[in-house]
This record gives structure tokens, C-alpha cells and sequence, in this order.
């Protein structure tokens, strides 16, 4: 009976010791995008990371930027697409990193 009353007691303060170390719910989604979708850069120098852009997408988005004549893209080491284009007649090196962001090289 002692043994009854003794487990019966464990649980009962088990049951009412509240649980802290809940983790906070998950967010609905991470801040900032993996692909930058907006009309503006969200770097001002390209980012390193895996670049699924294909020479075409890269290229595209290039021109999207207010460049033309884009030649001469290949990706480097780090996931950057890297090539020259002109814009406001001025001939420039570019670069598109794998989150969308067209930069000028300076």
C-alpha cells in the first residue's frame, strides 16, 4: 500500500510540474528568400552559395537589370555568375550570385 501511495504521489507532482522547455513553434518561413524575387538587390556584392541559374536565367536577369550585349557568362567557384554587358553605353563587368542579385564589379 505504501508503494501505491508512493507512486501514486510521483506522479500526481510529474503531472503538475509545468514544462519549460518547450521550443517555440516553427516560423512560417525563413526571413530572407533563397532566390531574390523582388526588382531590387538585397546585396550590394554578390553572395557565394549554389546557383542553380542556368546561362540563360543568369543572363535574363542581367538584362532585367538595364544591361545589354551580355557576353562572355561562366559561373566561378564560388556560384557566381560572372560576365560584361553594357549599360547607358558604357561597357561594364557584371555579376549574378545565386540569390538573383545584379551587381556592377568594382
Amino acid at each position: 500500500m505504501s508503494r501505491l501511495f508512493s507512486l501514486a504521489a510521483a506522479l500526481l507532482l510529474l503531472g503538475s510540474v509545468p514544462v519549460s522547455a518547450q521550443s517555440q513553434p516553427a516560423q512560417s518561413g525563413p526571413g530572407n528568400n533563397a532566390v531574390n524575387s523582388s526588382d531590387r538587390n538585397n546585396s550590394n556584392a554578390p553572395v557565394a552559395g549554389r546557383n542553380s541559374f542556368t546561362e540563360g536565367q543568369a543572363k535574363s536577369k542581367i538584362e532585367a537589370a538595364g544591361y545589354s550585349n551580355v557576353s562572355g557568362l561562366q559561373k566561378d567557384d564560388n556560384g557566381v555568375w560572372r560576365g560584361k554587358a553594357d549599360k547607358a553605353g558604357t561597357k561594364a563587368n557584371v555579376s549574378v550570385d545565386f540569390q538573383g542579385n545584379v551587381n556592377p564589379v568594382k
